[in-house]
Order: structure tokens, then C-alpha cells, then sequence
């Protein structure tokens, strides 16, 4: 295994990190800022809408300079948003501090995607990127339950300075493992954004909107969640994020694995059972036991679509993957802001804490829905046009 691709890991751990460690400390910050449940929702919104508006904006800045280079800058400012994150005096900069960082966000996965893949053979290009990704799973392991802790007993400004400190390793790995690649011969805007007249690369995208948001529908919402209707202590909530991690890893994984030789039946296995496991989600909500094994297969089935939608832009855009990866990464953001904004508009409506899991089976259903009408133009034969006779 290329040494750059731990180094890529490492940064995503640190941006894992602050992406989904604000989920646990919701409350605290609600109550700090002197605002409701749903309007502290508005930091993951936020985050996730500053991916979306900053990955293709910091791409087209960084096509002037090498990949590496790039990858370094989006640390530096990743650890920027998160220091003004822990100092924030009010809950306006806090939101501030939350875009900033989360304008490195879909960049340096997309880009990350891009030297991934070329890292490797063709046939291991999945397995590279779940390895990326095995970052991200592993701060949710290991990051977010021990920044919800340290927030929860310590401060939640504390947790941000910790991941600010984070960035700063994940810096140093980028600068010291990643290669110094040069930028690809022949590689203009003009020829990345032809990649978005290709209608495949546009259905994996809003596949990724789609089943991405439905494990974010209910994981935005876990902390009131888990203590208001499971019973759950709110301490409990660090090692239910614990379990949503190992499931995050291992889906990961898989979805690397199977990825590499039946791409589409991955798809459809994780879609389906993500939409079912969500409808379940609103029972077993109500029992300990069984929400912890829920919490654990939603993030199994959520991640093990990562990798093979990732690697479907990246196929379907091949001659110009770099601004098609970051726009996915973006559209990963896109459904959980639109989730995050659908679950707080159904807790606010009065249907109670578990009603956003109904928003993520919608969202994950449409996603599978959108899958098959996928396949099934890529089968789809194409019709000669016979040349008109010429009159003799």
C-alpha cells in the first residue's frame, strides 16, 4: 500500500472529525448559544452547504498548481475554521467558523479521490479510495466519541482546539507522504466541466445527494434522539457514535471490496437495505438494544455506498475526473445539508424525534430508484441511424 495513501487517511480523520462530532454535542452548543435543538442543526447544515459551494470553487482555484500543494493549503484552512469554531463568542461566528473549515472539506476528498486512484492498478482504484475513506470511518471510531466526551465533560471549545490540532498532523502527513505529482498534462476547465454533459456522471451524483442524506436524516438528530426516546444517558451517546463509526469502517470497506468487480449490485444491496433499516429505525428507536444494533448498520449500509459512487463519477468522467470527484464529495454534503434541514422541518412540525428517519427512507429509496434507471440506460442499446438514400 502507498505510504500517500496513509497520509490522505490522516487527513480525513481530522476533517471526519469535526464533521461529525458536532452531531453528539448539539445540545450543549444549543443550550451555550441559547438556541433550539433544530437551530443548532443549522452547524451541520452550514458545514455541509459550504462543502457544497466550496469544493468546486477552491478546485478551480488550485488548477494552476500542483495536487500536493493544493492538499496542503485546504488543511491550513481547515485548521483555520476550526480554531475560529472554539473561540466563537456567538453562535453567528460559530456558524462562520464552520463554512470556513468545511470549504477544505469536498476539495481535499475529491482531489484525495483523484491521487488515490492513480496510486494504484485500474482494477484496485475502489480499494484505494476506501482506504482515503478509512479515515473518515475511523475518526468516527475513534475522534468524534472521544471529541463528544471531552465536550461533554470539558467543553465543547475544547473539542474544536483538539481538532484544530488535528488538522495540523494531518498537514504535516500530506506534506511529508504525498508525492509531489504534477499537474495532468492537458488538464483545463473547459474539458472537466464536459464530464457534466455526461448524463451518467449526473446520476451518480444525485444517487449521492440521495442515499447519502438518508443516513443523514437520522444521524443529525441522534443525541436528542437516542436520550429522549431510547432513554439513553447523554454520555451514552459517545459510544452509540462509537458504533456508528465501526459500522462506517466496515461498510467502507465492503463497499471498496465489491466495488472492484460488481459496482452497480453493491449499489442496489446498500440503497435497499439502508431504506429498509431506516423504516425499521423507528421502532426499534424505543429499545436500547435494538437502536445501538440500528446505529451500527446504518453506518455500515450508508458508507459501503462511498466508495462505489466515488469510483462511478471517476469512471463515468475519465479523461477529466478532478472537478467531477470534487463535485461528488460536494453532492455527499448536499444530501446531508438537505436531510440535516428536512429532520429539523419534521421534529419542528411536531412528529417527534424519530420522524427523520422517514425523511432518510424517502431519500434512500429515491437514490436506489435512480440507481436502476441507471443501469438501465448504460443497457441500453444504441440505435444506428441509417445514412438517407440517395436518388439516383
Amino acid at each position: 500500500m502507498p505510504l500517500a495513501l496513509v497520509a490522505l487517511a490522516i487527513g480525513a480523520f481530522g476533517i471526519g472529525t469535526t464533521e461529525f462530532v458536532i452531531m453528539g454535542l448539539l445540545p450543549e452548543i444549543a443550550a451555550d448559544f441559547g438556541v433550539s435543538i433544530p437551530s443548532a442543526g443549522f452547524l451541520v447544515t452550514g458545514y455541509a452547504l459550504g462543502v457544497v459551494a466550496g469544493a468546486p470553487v477552491m478546485t478551480i482555484l488550485g488548477t494552476k498548481i500542483n495536487r500536493k500543494t493544493m492538499l496542503m493549503l485546504l488543511m491550513g484552512l481547515f485548521i483555520a475554521g476550526n480554531l475560529l469554531s472554539a473561540v466563537a463568542p456567538a453562535f453567528g461566528v460559530m456558524l462562520a467558523g464552520r463554512i470556513v473549515a468545511s470549504l477544505a472539506h469536498g476539495a481535499f476528498f475529491g482531489i484525495g479521490s483523484v491521487v488515490a486512484a492513480e496510486l494504484v492498478a485500474p482494477d484496485k482504484r475502489a480499494g484505494a479510495i476506501a482506504i482515503m475513506f478509512t479515515g473518515l470511518t475511523v475518526a468516527n471510531i475513534v475522534g468524534v466519541p472521544l471529541g463528544t466526551f471531552v465536550g461533554q465533560a470539558v467543553g465543547w471549545r475544547v473539542t474544536f482546539g483538539i481538532v484544530a490540532a488535528l488538522g495540523v498532523v494531518g498537514l504535516a502527513g500530506v506534506a511529508k507522504l504525498v508525492p509531489d505529482l504534477p499537474r495532468p498534462e492537458g488538464a483545463h476547465l473547459r474539458k472537466e466541466l464536459a464530464a457534466f454533459r455526461n448524463v451518467q456522471v449526473v446520476l451518480a451524483m444525485a444517487m449521492t445527494v440521495l442515499g447519502f442524506g438518508g443516513v443523514f436524516a437520522a444521524i443529525t438528530y441522534i443525541a436528542p434522539m437516542m436520550t429522549e426516546i431510547a432513554g439513553y444517558s447523554a454520555g451514552a451517546v459517545t459510544w452509540l457514535l462509537v458504533l456508528f463509526g465501526v459500522g462506517m469502517f466496515l461498510g467502507n470497506l465492503t463497499g471498496g471490496r465489491f466495488a472492484d468487480r460488481k459496482l452497480m449490485p453493491m449499489l442496489y444491496v446498500s440503497l435497499g437495505g439502508l431504506a429498509i433499516v431506516l423504516a425499521l429505525f423507528t421502532v426499534t428507536a424505543h429499545s436500547k438494544i435494538l437502536a445501538a444494533a440500528t446505529i451500527l448498520l446504518i453506518g455500515a449500509l450508508g458508507f459501503a455506498t462511498v466508495p462505489p459512487l466515488q469510483k462511478r463519477v471517476l469512471d463515468q468522467a475519465h479523461g477529466a475526473p478532478t472537478l467531477a470527484s470534487v463535485v461528488n464529495i460536494g453532492a455527499f454534503n448536499l444530501g446531508n445539508a438537505l436531510s440535516a434541514w428536512l429532520g429539523g422541518v419534521v421534529i419542528s412540525a411536531g412528529f417527534g424525534y424519530t420522524a427523520p428517519n422517514w425523511v432518510g427512507v424517502a431519500l434512500a429509496a429515491s437514490a436506489l430508484g435512480l440507481a436502476i434507471w441507471s443501469a438501465a440506460l448504460e443497457r441500453r442499446p444504441r440505435v444506428a441511424v441509417a445514412e438517407p438514400l440517395v436518388q439516383q
